[in-house]
């Protein structure tokens, strides 16, 4: 609902988005405890790079290039978007993490290279609410990246716990800023 409202207000770009379940294994569900799904959230990475990205690209009309490729998500979902967006720089462009969880690799971990980050990275977006338990996982990423310098959105809600009213102001705020080419800054009276 909220992509078809950006959509008819011309306020986000039509684009493909795809909701796996970022759980590679059979035998985990949601309901196991978290110690027990932690690998099959890392190992989902292979699976979204080897099968499912191909997958998309075989079967619908879509541009294959890393410009045109985003890849966010909220809690566990954001983690991941933050260890495989910001690991496959040559993938994908645009990267959002929403509320993420403690599989978010430290925030050392998460870039190799600040400078081709900086380069490469479209929009880097991430946000928590201030009540939210984790958010001192975002907190730190958000300390990281200004201190390494590497463009990006940081967005804080005030009063936002983990749930659902943060997370869709999360995809209302970040899908009006995917696929767009940066707003010219403004030039001042003497330009």
């Amino acid at each position: 609902m909220i992509l078809d409202n950006l959509y008819v207000a011309k306020n986000a770009l039509p684009m493909i988005v795809v909701m796996p379940n970022g759980r590679a294994s059979k035998d985990v569900t949601a309901r196991d405890p978290i110690p027990k799904q932690s690998r099959a959230f890392a190992a989902f990475e292979k699976d979204l790079l080897t099968d499912l990205i191909p997958f998309i690209e075989k079967t619908y009309s879509v541009k294959t290039d890393r410009e045109s490729r985003g890849l966010a998500g909220l809690s566990m979902g954001g983690g991941q978007s933050l260890n495989f967006g910001l690991g496959n720089l040559d993938t994908f462009a645009w990267v959002g993490g929403f509320s993420s969880a403690p599989n978010t690799k430290p925030p050392g971990g998460l870039i190799k290279d600040h400078a081709e980050a900086a380069k490469k990275l479209r929009l880097l977006y991430v946000s928590c609410g201030d009540k939210d338990g984790l958010f001192r996982i975002s907190q730190g990423v958000h300390k990281m990246l200004d201190e390494k310098k590497v463009p990006h959105v940081y967005r804080v809600i005030p009063g936002g716990q983990h749930d659902f009213r943060v997370w869709k102001s999360d995809l209302y705020h970040f899908a009006q800023l995917l696929f767009r080419e940066p707003e010219p800054e403004e030039k001042g009276a003497d330009n």
